[in-house]
């Protein structure tokens, strides 16, 4: 098993964390991809839209009769022939999101989590909680966890208390989210993940759980 430091929020070492092979031990790039795939998907708007036939301001009156006048023939002004008239197959409102397993996502979980701590960016600390819930206090503790840009930082339990919301919510490039709302999406995105004890073992925990016997036994093996 991987062994990671659990420091304070001043940078001091007190304690370790044995983590599980199983979750930390392999990076799977291509499940990776698919789940930011999925995840920008999911993400898009999708409200692009033309008018068709029946939006598009004009008469419906026949312009001049069918034969005889030596011009193309044409029904109505609305034609998408003509400048202003109706797109054909035009784009129009949709959902860009699909299924995607939920086993594909716990497995491209641990691959981001397992490739944060290879490239050593995973940092785990023993409480997040300071006394006073102040932007400037965890702008110094960030600071003494070498966070010099991007920082994901993540917390354990069913809701955020007070004064961690209003210590970080303001720190620019810095988002903060529970241990159950993690997506790999974030862990990729942002330089630095931050986990506090409890919340990387619940996580841990759970991705343990997910690991298929075969995939178990796979890594053992390695």
């Amino acid at each position: 098993m991987a062994n990671v430091d659990v420091v304070n929020l001043n940078g001091e070492k007190v304690g370790s964390l044995e983590l599980a092979d199983s979750v930390y031990g392999q990076v799977n790039e291509a499940l990776l991809w698919e789940a930011v795939k999925h995840y920008r998907a999911s993400m898009r708007q999708g409200t692009h839209k033309t008018k068709s036939r029946t939006e598009v301001a004009g008469s419906g009156k026949k312009l001049w009769k069918q034969k005889g006048t030596g011009r193309a023939r044409i029904g109505s002004v609305r034609s998408p022939l003509w400048r202003h008239g109706y797109t054909v197959h035009g784009p129009q409102p949709r959902s860009y999101d699909y299924a995607f397993p939920r086993k594909k996502l716990q497995g491209a979980l641990r691959s981001a989590l397992a490739s944060k701590l290879a490239d050593g960016k995973l940092t785990v600390v023993d409480t997040l909680e300071i006394k006073e819930g102040k932007t400037k206090l965890y702008r110094q503790a960030l600071d003494k966890l070498d966070v010099t840009r991007t920082a994901l930082i993540v917390e354990n339990g069913k809701t955020l208390s007070q004064s961690l919301m209003l210590g970080a919510r303001n720190l620019k490039g810095v988002e903060l989210v529970l241990n159950n709302e993690v997506h790999p999406y974030d862990l990729l995105r942002y330089e630095r993940a931050i986990f506090s004890k409890a919340a990387i073992e619940q996580l841990t925990e759970s991705l343990v759980k997910s690991v298929s016997k075969r995939n178990a036994a796979q890594t053992e093996a390695a």
